[in-house]
């Protein structure tokens, strides 16, 4: 299964793509979508719509996972934030591919085995779990290869099952 994990943004956008077969993942690539600064919030989502769907078309994911939308410092960058996340979700659902949304302790969780990891913690296991030389940057596409694994993670949990209508539950 082809995976492409997506850490929102607006200034960047960080995303991970990672083939998981029989519990291992493999890194395919990775890396950002960035947005010029002191360019209007509609340009730049524009570019965003525009730089993901080149993506689903050259890695053709099976499946997107997103983190959910976490802040409590700055409203400001947050409300910027879920509109790039509002864009995400849109041209992923527009492509017709199944789309899952975690949270930054759900993410902790699969890829350190502690939903209250530090962010470095999380980083070092993405960097072991895939076999890498070093941690990827920027840290938004670290985060995004993070997203990926736990979807992958998730995926092939036990906890996930078909019913006998043959609609997935879990």
């Amino acid at each position: 299964m082809r995976i492409l994990g997506i850490d929102p943004g607006v200034a960047i956008v960080g995303f991970g793509v990672v083939d998981s077969e029989g519990g291992t993942q493999h890194m395919v690539q990775y890396g950002a979508i960035n947005t010029p600064a002191n360019t209007p919030l509609a340009a730049r989502l524009v570019q965003i719509e525009q730089d993901l769907m080149e993506l689903l078309q050259q890695f053709k994911p099976d499946e997107v996972a997103i983190e959910e939308l976490f802040f409590s410092k700055n409203i400001t960058t947050g409300i910027a934030v879920a509109h790039a996340r509002g864009v995400i979700l849109a041209t992923v659902e527009k492509a017709g591919i199944p789309l899952y949304e975690y949270t930054p302790m759900q993410v902790k969780q699969a890829v350190v085995g502690y939903g209250l990891a530090e962010k470095n913690q999380v980083m070092d296991m993405t960097k072991r779990l895939l076999k890498l030389r070093s941690i990827p940057k920027p840290d938004d596409a670290a985060d995004a290869l993070a997203i990926a694994i736990c979807h992958a993670r998730s995926a092939t949990s036990l906890l996930r099952r078909v019913a006998p209508q043959g609609k997935e539950t879990v």
